[in-house]
């Protein structure tokens, strides 16, 4: 072995252990992303639009994961905006990890955009997001009545 290739393989070896070094001590309390499926998989998530409660089959993933863990201590209430006349659009006030993907959406369908922002869609579109879940129990028609005349709070909850 040449010993360009011998002083790569140590300094690659020191660069591993001081990196690993530099990073003992550090403070390491759990923050929403680092949500693990033992600690919230208690808890299903409610979710209502308005005053009525609808049914969601969510998704098994990292971000809806993190939204039970976020909402494990206390409802959260997002004020919606129509967007678009296909979707409602609202702040989650903090960021969930994200695995967007290109999708074309239906009614329904529940999405995490940018990491920080919930879409409800009564419609359709094409675009990068996370699946959150979908709504089971309306149809597109009683997903428009719902989402499709204004503005709306949804809330997310756990039991």
């Amino acid at each position: 072995m040449s010993m360009k290739k011998w002083v790569a393989i140590i300094v690659s070896i020191a660069l591993v252990f001081s990196l690993a070094a530099c990073c003992v001590g550090q403070n390491t309390e759990p923050t929403i992303a680092d949500a693990s499926a033992e600690e919230v998989t208690e808890g299903e998530l409610h979710f209502k639009i308005g005053n009525t409660e609808v049914s969601v089959d969510w998704e098994s993933n990292n971000s809806v994961k993190a939204l039970k863990k976020l909402v494990e201590s206390e409802p959260l209430v997002i004020d919606m905006s129509k967007y678009g006349g296909f979707e409602q659009v609202g702040s989650l006030g903090t960021s969930l990890p994200r695995d967007d993907k290109q999708i074309t959406t239906t009614a329904g369908d529940i999405v995490l955009y940018s990491g920080n922002q919930i879409v409800v869609f009564y419609g359709s579109n094409s675009w990068a997001y996370t699946r959150l879940g979908r709504i089971t129990d309306k149809t597109a028609s009683e997903l428009a009545d719902l989402l499709g005349n204004g503005n709306v709070k949804i809330t997310i909850s756990s039991l």
